[in-house]
């Protein structure tokens, strides 16, 4: 059974609404933490966020049992950690020893009671339960209130748009045809290991560790050939190569051997039997793979290369950067308005710029009503500009390649300068994105990297309202001052 929640105070328990946080304060932590004590003050969009949490969290499970871990708590630590890039290990830290952390929380108490205090796994059992649906959800609501409630966006107010896209990479290694080879291998060990462990009366792999070692130390004579100069460099390189694939092949045999003989006896077994045929798979495909690059010496086609056999959703982007000239992960493109909030975001799944501004145009103009409308030069198709410019009064997106007179007349206008000079603005909010952690996700599988990037860009667009509040604050706080020092 699991609560909004609803604080019961006890003996030395903290109210939320008496949190305090200084104004003076230009700490992530308390930008976050004021824009959060802001919602959960304000009744009509602390409605709204427990009712998207109900109807995902709670859906479907019965109103009795042990009580779990309640709605709002989970809201905080989910965006806590992506405000900080926390690991869970730190993250459990916090939970538990920050005080202001744990006031907002509802469970800090004051010196010389009983503290409620959290464990690990509990923590990371309930921040995962969040999806990457609901995350999308909740930072429609967090903009609403950012523009209703902080910055004071009228109704009929239009939005003066920027959007522009980076890559958020991927938990792997660089990967190589061999290294991965050897990462299906000693997943495909490490699964019979699991096997031989739970049931010891499976015969065939006394030398299970053997073929561990043995395939580990010829990837990386292989390796080690690939990166060293010297004469008959490509003549050790083959030789290197067909002795690992010589014992991959010896592997992959044994394999297909002994496999009818392990036992299935639950869904453990079930499970691992599946993994290791997966496994098995991919293991055939790279030693294909290797056969044909290196000992060949084809070029293998962009789209039958893996590069990563645990994150498959990864891909090899080049944006045509210096440094680095390489990223491993997803494109994610970003909208952000006048406030630095971001209205829209989408991970783009092998699309350039120039193919998702369509369907951006057909989701943002359906909700919000857009003065001006700035890209770079990536995103530019004629009829891109076109469709937008049905829609937004002014659309720029600087041509790519050589302009016409018509053109250069109007990427000379001063209006089109202004609001292409404006434009550099959105590199800010990509840099503090990569500081909420959107450099790189840690998490494993593609549900978690989605649900990730919507976890961050909340806790962005949270910190925003929150140094808008505080800013406000403090403006209040100094007139104040000013008036008392007159009226003295």
């Amino acid at each position: 059974m699991r609560k909004r929640f609803e604080q019961q105070l006890g003996l030395g328990q903290l109210p939320i609404e008496a949190t305090y946080i200084n104004p003076k304060s230009k700490n992530a932590l308390d930008e976050l933490l004021v824009a959060l004590k802001a919602i959960y003050c304000n009744q009509e969009y602390n409605q709204e966020i427990f009712g998207i949490l109900e109807n995902h969290i709670n859906l479907g499970k019965k109103n009795t049992g042990r009580t779990g871990m309640d709605l709002w708590s989970i809201f905080v630590l989910a965006q806590v950690r992506l405000c900080l890039n926390l690991s869970y290990d730190v993250l459990h830290d916090q939970a538990n020893n920050h005080h202001n952390m744990r006031c907002l929380m509802g469970v800090e108490k004051g010196f010389g009671y009983e503290r409620i205090e959290y464990e690990y796994q509990n923590i990371y059992d309930n921040v995962t339960l969040l999806s990457d649906e609901v995350v999308a959800e909740l930072n429609q609501i967090i903009l609403n209130f950012g523009h209703g409630e902080v910055f004071k966006k009228k109704e009929n107010t239009a939005l003066r748009l920027k959007s522009d896209s980076f890559v958020v990479e991927s938990n792997v290694h660089f990967p190589t045809d061999y290294n991965l080879l050897w990462d299906c291998s000693r997943k495909c060990i490490g699964t019979v290991s699991r096997l031989l462990n739970k049931h010891k009366d499976i015969e065939g792999w006394r030398k299970i560790g053997n073929w561990k070692t043995e395939m580990k130390s010829l990837m990386r004579n292989l390796g080690q050939a690939n990166r060293s100069g010297g004469k008959n460099k490509k003549e050790k390189v083959v030789s290197c190569a067909e002795k690992y694939l010589k014992k991959a092949r010896l592997f992959i045999k044994k394999l297909k051997e002994e496999k009818p003989n392990l036992p299935i006896t639950d869904t453990v077994d079930l499970a691992l039997v599946l993994t290791l045929e997966h496994f098995m798979e991919l293991l055939e495909k790279h030693i294909d793979l290797v056969d044909r690059r290196i000992l060949k010496g084809e070029i293998i086609p962009h789209q039958e290369k893996m590069f990563s056999v645990f994150e498959t959703y990864t891909e090899w982007i080049t944006k045509g950067k210096m440094n680095p000239s390489v990223e491993l992960g997803k494109k994610l493109a970003i909208t952000t308005d006048q406030f630095n909030l971001i209205v829209d975001y989408q991970i783009m799944d092998g699309q350039q710029d120039r193919d998702i501004v369509c369907e951006l145009g057909d989701r943002i103009l359906s909700k919000y009503k857009v003065a001006s409308w700035s890209f770079d030069k990536g995103f530019w198709l004629k009829e891109n500009k076109e469709i937008l410019q049905l829609e937004v009064a002014q659309v720029v997106i600087p041509k790519l390649g050589k302009r016409n007179k018509q053109e250069e007349k109007e990427e000379h206008s001063s209006l089109f300068k202004k609001l292409k000079n404006k434009h550099s603005a959105i590199e800010s909010n990509i840099n503090e994105l990569e500081h909420r952690g959107l450099d790189r996700c840690p998490d494993r599988g593609y549900p978690h990297f989605k649900k990730y990037i919507g976890l961050g860009v909340c806790a962005y667009n949270l910190k925003k309202i929150g140094r808008e509040i505080l800013r406000l604050e403090r403006e209040a706080l100094e007139a104040a001052t000013k008036r008392v020092r007159i009226a003295a």
